[in-house]
Order: structure tokens, then C-alpha cells, then sequence
């Protein structure tokens, strides 16, 4: 839905333009109408923006009243000066919301290298101040997307302990996505009551099954931040241990996740095909998803997909020097319904059909390693000749 990230009771947000990139809203805050609970997860790359050491940092107090992300410029590799924009960036909120500095999170995305315009960026916060409102989430969604061709949000309603209680986020990412932990930006709201202990621990493991599931180009960011609030104004008893009601709150939080993380690689730079790779009988889940990434990120098999070129060799390849142990012999493979590969040997099947089956806008590539329980999906995106296009120009 759109404005999914104001759907939770409580939440409000705000989407403006200060001039930070050549066009479009580049400011975005979200503000809990009551303190919330916070939980992150970061990049993991050795080199990390200014914004992610700083919301790294507040994270752990477990309470949070507002988020304030800028678009154009990612702060990173910026040195004394960033950490410095990154903190009065977060502290220029906080005197306007009248809350505590500490309670309110920075994030950027953008062009590494450059030095954050000062003037602009409070110009922009006060506008976003003043702009928020429960209608807001959309232009909030907006404000942070960079290459994106379209902004990423996601809601779901559940029931906990006889409450309703909504879960809304939004994202955005389209190119240097390979996470680990994280996605480019996501923010998640929620109107659950929940303890910081619990919030940090569903968050990270949804984060497993859904951005640590995606990848465009094999890259990881500097500046991959992933928030969630929880406000507690749901009026459901307090979350605070394993149970039916923590239960229901993750799948729901993982339907949220999930479906940010298929959006994102559905608007990879240049993409024209969502493509699922699900992988099925290795021995464990890690060495299932570890296949299907390495697949996923293999520019021949992303150039063959866009081709629509059937060339199932090159899928087989990349299984094969993913550092995983399996036996040939038991590889079963499939690109929709369209069975190619069976007991490890080649089987007759239509070229055409499977052209055809790869001309859509979504490609399922299925494959069997092996008789193991364990299985894993990644989701990727083709490469065509606009992704060297976006990324040639991306700097001029």
C-alpha cells in the first residue's frame, strides 16, 4: 500500500526536496508519535558511511522517536567531517522535534566521497519537520530512492493477543546490492508492543530469509542500514520471550521483508526480469543459499537470462564453483515448468518453449543438488546493456 511505512497507529513521515541530488524529494524523516523500540542491523563491509557508525551506535539504547535518511549524497568515506554532519544532521531533528538526540537515527545514500552541503541538508530537515504527517510515507519512500525507477513499500495486518497490529516498511536499493545483514535502505514501522531484546532478534533473523536472500550485482554497500520501530500503540500485551504471539509477529515481519527484498531486485539498475533462485538438497541451509547466490550473481548467467538464451550450462557452472560438495549425479534443474537437467544428464525439451518462458517478466530457476532437507531462495535480476549504461554515467 502506499505510505506503508505510516499504516502502523503512530507513525508519521515526510518526503522534500532540498537540492541534494539533481532532482526529485531527497529528505525523508519518520517520527513515532511515542517513544519506540529500535532494532538495526549494518553493512558488514570494512568501509562504512558516517550515518551507519552513528545509528550503529544509538541502536543498542533500544528507544528511538524519529529517522532522518537524505538521498544524493552518502556521507561516506567524508572522514572527521562526515561524522560530524552525520551527528548534526540527527541533532538538527532532535531540536525540532523537541526530542532527545540520542532517540533519533541518521542514514544516507548516494555518491560516496562527497561532503554533505550543509545548508541544504538543514534547509531540508526543517521542511521535512514541518511536512510530516500520517500521508507522508509515500513521499518519505520517495525521498530516498536513488537510481530506482519506482519507490518499494510493503504492509501486512495480523492479530496478537486480540490486537490488530500493523507492520509497514519501505526500501530502496536498485544497484551495489550483495548484503549481507542488510539491504541499501530499509525502514520497517509496527505498532506492536515488543521488548528491544525480542525486536533485534526477529529483525535479524527476517533480515536471513529476505535481504541476506538478494542480490543485484555482488556489491556490498557502505551505507546498508535496515530500522525497525515498534511504538507498542497496538495495545497488545508486550512481547517479550519465544510464543505464539513472537510467532506470529515474525511471520508477518518476514512478509514485510520478503516482499521489499522481491521488489528491490525486480528494480535492479537496468533490470527487465525478477528472477527467483530456489535451491533444494544440499546439507544445510547455508550451503543451499551459497549455491543459489553464487548463481545469482554470475553475470553470464544474468546475460543469458536477459537474452532469454536457455544456456543451462552456465547455471551449472556457477553451482559448481560455489565452494559447496555435492554430487553431480544429482542434479535435477528447471526453468519454470520446463525440466532441462535430470539425474546430472541433459533431457530433451523445447528450446522455443523455454525462449519463450524467459521472454516474461518473472524467471524461476529451480535446482536439486541432492536428497538433503534443506533449501534456500535468492532473489536477482537480469543484466542488460542499461545496467553498464546507469553505472558508466552514475558519477557525471
Amino acid at each position: 500500500m502506499a505510505g506503508a511505512v505510516t499504516y502502523p497507529k503512530g507513525f508519521l513521515a515526510s518526503g522534500v526536496r532540498a537540492g541534494i541530488k539533481k532532482r526529485g524529494e531527497d529528505v525523508a524523516l519518520i517520527c513515532s508519535e511515542s517513544p519506540a523500540s529500535a532494532a538495526g542491523v549494518f553493512t558488514t563491509n570494512v568501509v562504512k558511511a558516517a550515518p551507519v557508525l552513528v545509528t550503529r551506535s544509538r541502536v543498542p539504547r533500544g528507544t528511538c522517536r524519529a529517522v532522518i535518511a537524505n538521498s544524493g549524497n552518502a556521507n561516506a568515506c567524508t572522514g572527521e567531517q562526515g561524522m560530524r554532519d552525520a551527528v548534526e544532521m540527527a541533532a538538527h531533528t532532535a531540536r525540532l522535534l523537541r526530542v532527545p538526540e540520542g532517540d533519533v537515527l541518521v542514514a544516507s545514500t548516494g555518491i560516496i566521497g562527497r561532503v554533505l552541503p550543509r545548508e541544504k541538508m538543514a534547509a531540508g530537515i526543517e521542511e521535512a519537520v514541518r511536512s510530516l504527517s500520517a500521508d507522508g510515507g509515500i513521499n518519505a519512500a520517495r525521498a530516498i530512492m536513488t537510481t530506482d525507477t519506482r519507490p518499494k513499500e510493503a504492509s501486512v495486518e495480523i492479530e496478537i493477543g486480540g490486537k490488530t497490529v500493523r507492520i509497514g516498511g519501505m526500501a530502496k536499493g536498485a544497484g551495489m546490492i550483495c548484503p549481507n545483514v542488510a539491504t541499501m535502505l530499509a525502514f520497517i514501522t509496527t505498532d506492536a508492543a515488543i521488548s528491544p531484546e525480542m525486536l533485534q532478534d526477529c529483525l535479524a533473523h527476517s533480515a536471513e530469509v529476505s535481504f541476506n536472500c538478494l542480490t543485484v550485482d555482488g556489491d556490498t554497500s557502505t551505507n546498508d542500514t535496515v530500522i525497525l520501530l515498534a511504538n507498542g500503540m497496538a495495545g497488545n500485551p508486550e512481547m517479550t520471550s519465544e510464543g505464539p504471539d513472537l510467532s506470529e509477529f515474525r511471520k508477518g515481519l518476514d512478509l514485510v521483508t520478503t516482499g521489499l527484498a522481491k521488489q528491490i531486485a525486480a528494480d535492479g539498475e537496468g533490470a527487465t526480469k525478477l528472477v527467483e533462485i530456489v535451491v533444494q538438497g544440499a546439507k544445510t541451509y547455508e550451503d543451499c543459499r551459497q549455491i543459489a547466490k553464487t548463481i545469482a550473481n554470475s553475470p553470464l548467467v544474468k546475460t543469458a537470462i536477459f537474452g532469454c538464451d536457455p544456456n543451462w550450462g552456465r547455471i551449472l557452472a556457477a553451482a559448481g564453483r560455489a565452494g559447496v560438495e555435492f554430487d553431480p549425479r544429482a542434479i535435477g534443474l528447471s526453468l519454470g515448468d520446463t525440466l532441462l537437467v535430470k539425474g546430472g544428464e541433459p533431457i530433451s525439451f523445447s528450446e522455443q518453449e523455454a525462449h519463450d518462458y524467459l521472454t516474461g517478466s518473472e524467471v524461476l530457476v529451480n535446482l536439486r543438488v541432492g536428497g538433503e532437507r534443506y533449501g534456500a531462495t535468492v532473489w536477482t535480476c537480469d543484466f542488460s546493456y542499461d545496467y553498464v549504461k546507469i553505472n558508466a554515467e552514475y558519477h557525471t
